[in-house]
């Protein structure tokens, strides 16, 4: 891998962690300056930030040559203009993130959700994703799979929050029937997208950008950040078959949750045999990742999940000490590559 020397080594970690098993230290992806400083451009517009295909390869190329990737961290990029593949509906960009225009929908006839490869804003995604997927060569870095949002989530930000919730109590039929049409359209639209870049790009399933992951084998990212609005009944009603329908389509799950909240489903999430990583992100009333946290994460493991973990530096030794290290995959910032490689290093001698 062009952007990382050892991605070999890193691989048979991150085979090792998927399997349950450990080499000589738990996974830890450590991300820390190199020293190159190449500019990054800055964006005229919210909308040239996340669809202008010149400019996400710039971008992501300046991101790869500045930083250091060690241990099982992996150069990428997150294109999350994969958002924008949402039914038809109209984005709206922000510098910092993208939102919809709220949509009006028909419930006095079935829902009419699906994907459509040749929807301008799919075209425009996929141009720019595709720009990033040749940035990235056949091995030079991660491009990943897209950033699709899933149905559930989607279509409560289309509907708007309020409808959204008070349609699951007045109209349930209508939205297990929406919400699973959805989770079939972005099944579709992963499928059409993976197709156009297995062929050219050996990394086109892992999870790239925000966390990223690889795997030996295909496997999808999701969510539900809906969730923390909805009782452990509704999310076995409305959410839990959109899990299936993904799991069923594109190979097991690395799930994210998102906030103290959403606590309330883990049991439900660690019983799904598909589920394979969980991801945790607290809430901004919460404690970092760290150990207030602790008993959450052995929860976790004590299920056979892995857990994925953002966290600061100080953290990670005591972390390493306290879970197993055959389930958990470790992800910081050093201030140096000096740091970092001494990091990886001690980390052999924590568990």
């Amino acid at each position: 891998m062009k952007y990382k020397s050892d991605w070999d080594e890193a691989q048979k970690h991150l085979t090792a962690l998927w399997h349950g098993e450990i080499i000589d230290r738990p996974c830890i992806a450590v991300r820390a300056p190199g020293g190159n400083n190449v500019p990054r451009p800055r964006p005229e517009s919210a909308e040239q930030k996340w669809v202008d295909p010149e400019f996400v390869v710039r971008d992501a190329v300046a991101s790869f040559e500045n930083a250091w990737f060690g241990g099982e961290a992996i150069p990428s990029y997150l294109v999350m203009s994969g958002w924008i593949v949402c039914f038809g509906g109209i984005p709206r960009f922000e510098m910092e993130t993208i939102w919809w225009e709220e949509m009006g929908f028909d419930f006095g006839r079935s829902p009419q959700l699906g994907f459509d490869a040749d929807g301008y804003w799919e075209k425009r995604f996929e141009a720019t994703y595709m720009a990033l997927v040749n940035a990235c060569g056949r091995t030079d870095a991660l491009a990943g799979h897209p950033a699709i949002l899933p149905a559930n989530d989607l279509l409560s930000m289309l509907m708007g929050t309020n409808v959204f919730l008070t349609s699951l109590v007045d109209r349930p039929d209508w939205m297990r029937e929406a919400i699973v049409r959805g989770a079939k359209a972005q099944v579709e639209a992963h499928r059409y997208y993976q197709a156009q870049v297995r062929e050219r790009h050996d990394y086109w399933y892992g999870n790239p950008g925000w966390m990223p992951f690889w795997a030996p084998e295909p496997y999808v990212s999701t969510q539900s950040d809906v969730s923390c609005m909805l009782s452990p009944e509704m999310y076995d009603e409305f959410v839990l078959p959109e899990l299936e329908v993904l799991h069923e389509g594109c190979g097991p799950l690395w799930y994210h949750l998102d906030g103290v909240d959403a606590r309330q489903h883990l049991d439900r999430l660690l019983s799904l045999p598909f589920l394979r990583v969980l991801q945790y992100t607290p809430a901004p009333c919460e404690p970092g990742n760290g150990l207030e946290h602790l008993e959450f994460y052995r929860k976790v493991q004590a299920a056979g999940k892995i857990v994925h973990i953002s966290l600061s530096q100080e953290n990670v030794e005591p972390l390493v000490r306290e879970l197993d290290p055959a389930l958990m995959m470790l992800d910081t910032h050093c201030g140096s590559i000096g740091e970092g490689e001494a990091l990886l290093e001690a980390a052999k001698g924590w568990c």
